[in-house]
């Protein structure tokens, strides 16, 4: 028991938002226009995914562009999408941009004064809005935390997810650990609330490499699949395909490569568009798979993306277009105007997630879900560069919307639904977080097949009844918690790998290449 542990305390409030990124800092915001709010942050309040972004949020600002917006989002998700979904979220769009600018976000600007948009891969035009050049995720976060900090809403850093609490089948709030990782939780936060909101984000520290930070551990999915709700297409998970290949790695932008930078292998050869017509603008998926490719090829050597020329096409120094990936550079002692630099994919966007419609609500009553933690059909198979910070943006909006109806539980006729048996309580992991982590990565990657699923299955089976973990036992630290999060967001993800025997967007198996002319998407939901 820690020492320095206390007696719960309680707390009450209309809605609790667990997450600080940009769906749970836009969705505290909006809710808090019509009642009191609860935010709680496994961190500090605006650290996540979001301040870590770099490309930039895709919008069709110019009304005529909302079609093509719609059509290269369907075409992305490779058949799965949900065209309802993406059609609100393309005409969303606009208006929840001209919302950020007023909370504070100064978007970059053209020569003409107007905001500057860049082309990023499979966009059909340029819609891509950055702010600090290749800082626009960490532009979106200081505003967004500063209007939060201006608001009323009650904030509550360093709380960590350790269940949702239900009655009579329905979420009625949540247990958090309150305290710092490195003297354990100091109390339990019991808060009870009418409508809880999950966006914490996604679950790169299910990879060896990825491009999400430490706090990405599938805390929001696993709670809420615990409490019964659904979660749908969890074998696609997107790898960046550029990450620079170095002792400290980062994400490479793909607005990079839009401003015209090209890919290398081994010998010095181009090879991307060998894959595929669009070469370094395919989309992510294609241009991952050909680089893995390529690196077969030469025996594991790290393709180099080729930004010498950008400067030239820009008329302008590399380092005033991409000031955080130029300094991240020089730190490692490169110089992209002069030196191509080494990249490899990584771990990036899980486009499955908690089953939502588009109001974000789940199929378990009082419980919502925003961002990338929810998966309501908007990126199907393959998401859009540039498509999740807007996707996070206008769900965060229309779930502080929603809530205000009323709970009420989401139902998915189509959906195919795999019952799992599985406990209520978050189960010790049976497995390190670094050999799960390798064996995802080499077994349920870029590329995967029956075998290697079959391997990583096993591994993530335990031999004997583990042991439970209570929410509210102080004696647990959080990265105990976190690993049980992992294992079972690791066992699922398989799971939905190995059902998918065929290829569709970011879910390549090599042992069956083909994509199905009707994709069916596929829910899991636990059973007692």
């Amino acid at each position: 028991m820690n020492p320095r542990a206390r007696a719960a305390e309680e707390l009450r409030t209309d809605v609790l938002v667990v997450g600080a990124g940009i769906a749970g800092l836009t969705a505290a915001l909006e809710a808090a226009r019509t009642g009191r709010v609860v935010l709680a942050t496994k961190t500090a309040l605006g650290d996540g995914s979001t301040h870590y972004a770099q490309g930039g949020i895709a919008a069709a600002v110019d009304a005529a562009d909302v079609a093509a917006h719609v059509a290269d989002t369907l075409a992305a998700g490779a058949g799965l999408s949900s065209p309802a979904a993406v059609r609100a979220l393309c005409a969303g769009g606009p208006a929840a941009v001209r919302v950020l600018a007023e909370r504070g976000v100064e978007f970059d600007r053209g020569s003409t004064g107007g905001w500057a948009l860049g082309l990023e891969a499979a966009h059909s035009t340029s819609r891509i809005l950055h702010a600090g050049g290749d800082r626009t995720g960490a532009a979106i976060s200081a505003a967004l935390a500063a209007a939060v900090r201006r608001s009323d809403v009650t904030v509550r850093e360093e709380a960590f997810l350790a269940g949702l609490r239900t009655e009579d089948g329905r979420v009625v709030g949540a247990d958090l650990l309150v305290g710092d990782e490195a003297g354990g939780p100091a109390h339990v936060l019991r808060v009870t609330a009418d409508a809880v909101v999950l966006a914490t984000g996604g679950a790169g520290q299910l990879f060896s490499r990825t491009t999400n930070p430490a706090v990405a551990t599938a805390d929001g999915l696993a709670a809420a699949f615990r409490a019964g709700a659904a979660v749908a297409d969890l074998e696609f998970f997107q790898f960046h395909p550029t990450v620079a290949a170095l002792p400290s790695p980062f994400l490479v932008s793909e607005a990079v490569r839009g401003e015209g930078a090209v890919l290398l292998d081994a010998a010095g050869h181009r090879f991307a568009d060998r894959a595929d017509p669009r070469g370094e603008l395919a989309p992510r998926d294609v241009v991952a798979r050909a680089i893995a490719a390529a690196m077969a090829e030469h025996g594991g050597a790290p393709v180099v993306l080729d930004a010498t020329g950008v400067s030239a096409r820009l008329g302008r120094p590399f380092a005033e277009r991409f000031p955080g990936i130029a300094q991240l550079c020089a730190e490692a002692g490169l110089d992209p105007e002069t030196t191509p630099i080494p990249v490899t994919p990584a771990a990036h966007y899980w486009m499955g997630g908690i089953r939502t419609d588009a109001a974000g609500r789940t199929t378990v009553p009082g419980l919502w879900a925003a961002g990338e933690v929810a998966c309501s059909g908007v990126h199907g198979a393959n998401r859009l560069a540039s498509n999740s910070l807007l996707e996070a943006l206008v769900t965060g909006g229309q779930v502080a919307e929603d809530v205000r109806r009323g709970p009420g539980a989401a139902r998915f006729p189509d959906d195919e639904v795999v019952e799992v048996p599985g406990p209520a309580l978050p189960l010790a992991a049976h497995v390190g977080r670094r050999d799960l982590q390798a064996a995802l990565w080499e077994h349920a990657g870029v590329v995967r097949d029956a075998a290697g699923l079959a391997v990583a299955a096993k591994l993530l089976t335990p031999q004997e009844d583990p042991v439970e973990i209570a929410p509210d036992d102080l004696g647990v630290p959080r990265s105990t918690r976190e690993d049980a999060n992992l294992v079972l967001a690791a066992r699922l993800l398989v799971a939905a790998a190995t059902a998918r025997e065929e290829s569709l967007g970011a879910h390549f198996r090599s042992d069956d290449p083909t994509t199905p002319a009707h994709p069916v998407r596929r829910s899991f939901r636990r059973t007692a």
